[in-house]
């Protein structure tokens, strides 16, 4: 009979690995000492090598010359934003993970994509798209289906939290479109842990994955997010699908951006506008009207930018507000833009233009609830701050860009000639630049620009009348 301390040490001795990076570590730890990320160290028992011997070839390599492009063609959604994000429409086999908020309408826009590819066909056998939901009651989509029009006679629903289910249903009805809400909702008998946990995420997402390649069928994956906006689950996700779409939007607000950070088949700079409402989501295809103010006579204060959204102007507006600080220190308060790059302006305004805001306590904010990140919006702060001061409003129909630096020069951005050409299009007439090297590009007719390289001379040119 083998003693207690033989038989202990005959196992092979328990090993820890980080599911993000592939650490290894003796014991298990809550976070990771080579990527640092939390809750992904799992046992995998002693580390063994492993090699994969030469099998039968089942299908030999094929000159690239000799490849079908055609059998990957773009198939369009029938939603026009969504397939300007994606390229052009879904790649067959192509395997695409949307994620974002809870509440941001992920669940009701694929329901209506699903619907409209399902009624695109002929045939309810041509045309057959499967809606997988791990969330919802089949009888609750029904109701979320009818409420927004995307009831199709080749749509099928499936209620299934189990991995070999949904794979099932997939192997019974061979669908060209497969729907999945949520990844983090299935789960794998094979695998340990519950739904959701980076192992389960990992299993799903490649057998979901696998069947798609195999039989050539384009899957949408619904995916979930941490609370500091990543997607959740390993990061091993992004690397296995074809094309990652975050949805964004403010729960106030109508409006919904989504955006491609990695595509396989189509640019990662585009950004699609959407509109959710209590009759679905629909296609926004000229949201600048979203971002404006409708006042019928000037008000100091207020200034009107062009913003790139991806490859897509956008027209926007910053407001201004300016009061007798009754505080040692003066507040600063911001909305839709970045507090501390506000705060930059308002100190180069004060320095390097001599606009007086130490003792004024300052309201910045954006219409609409657009969110501008970007430096070309730097220089209609600073105008809109200075009309503030002066109480001298700016013309209703000119629009200002250009990044602003710490000396106070205005700095070339992208798309000069693009932004002045969308605002062309929307009936303004008057455009304060950054001066460039190239000069803006062709101008339109009727249209002005005056070109600046310091940010006082666009206040002396606005705010003064010179």
């Amino acid at each position: 009979m083998p003693s207690k301390t033989s038989s202990r040490s005959s196992r092979p001795a328990a090993s820890y690995r980080c599911a993000e990076c592939g650490w290894t570590t003796a014991k298990w730890v809550g976070r990771c000492g080579e990527c640092q990320s939390w809750g992904t160290v799992e046992e995998v028992g002693a580390p063994v090598a492993r090699t994969t011997a030469a099998v039968t070839v089942r299908e030999p390599a094929r000159l690239i010359a000799d490849v079908d492009a055609t059998q990957a063609a773009f198939l369009p959604t029938g939603v026009g934003e969504l397939d300007r994000v994606l390229g052009g429409g879904l790649v067959p086999g192509a395997v695409i993970l949307l994620a974002g908020e809870p509440g941001v309408g992920k669940s009701t826009l694929l329901l209506d994509v699903a619907a409209r590819v399902a009624s695109a066909g002929s045939s309810a056998a041509a045309s057959g798209v499967l809606y997988v939901t791990g969330e919802e009651s089949a009888a609750q989509v029904k109701l979320r289906a009818e409420r927004i029009g995307a009831v199709s006679p080749g749509l099928y629903i499936s209620a299934e939290t189990d991995l070999g289910q949904a794979l099932g249903q997939v192997e019974k009805l061979e669908p060209r479109l497969l729907v999945v809400d949520s990844v983090q909702t299935l789960s794998s008998a094979e695998v340990e842990g519950s739904a959701g946990g980076v192992s389960q995420v990992r299993e799903v997402a490649a057998s979901l994955i696998a069947a798609a390649k195999r039989r050539n069928m384009t899957t949408l994956l619904v995916g979930h997010v941490t609370k500091d906006g990543s997607i959740a689950g390993p990061r091993l996700l992004e690397h296995l699908v074809d094309v990652v779409c975050q949805f964004e939007g403010e729960r106030h607000s109508r409006l919904r951006l989504i955006r491609a950070v990695k595509n396989r088949y189509g640019p990662t700079d585009e950004v699609g506008c959407f509109d959710l409402g209590e009759d679905g989501i629909a296609s926004v295809t000229d949201p600048s009207g979203l971002f404006l103010s409708r006042t019928k006579e000037p008000v100091s204060g207020t200034c009107i930018t062009v913003t790139l959204e991806g490859r897509r102007p956008l027209l926007a507006e910053v407001q201004s507000l300016l009061a007798e600080s009754t505080n040692a220190q003066p507040r600063r308060a911001t909305s839709g833009l970045d507090s501390s790059r506000v705060a930059m302006l308002l100190a180069v305004l004060q320095q390097r233009a001599g606009c007086l805001l130490h003792k004024d306590d300052s309201y910045v904010a954006t219409v609409g609830g657009v969110k501008l990140s970007e430096p070309a919006t730097d220089l209609a702060v600073a105008l809109a701050v200075a009309s503030a001061k002066s109480r001298q409003a700016l013309p209703q129909r000119l629009i200002a860009f250009g990044e602003v630096g710490l000396a106070g020069e205005v700095r070339p951005v992208p798309g000069i000639n693009q932004r002045i050409q969308e605002a062309h299009r929307l009936g303004f007439t008057h455009a304060v630049v950054p001066a460039s090297p190239t000069g803006p590009g062709e101008i339109p007719a009727g249209f002005s620009v005056r070109e600046v390289s310091h940010v006082a001379e666009a206040l002396g040119l606005l705010i003064a009348g010179k």
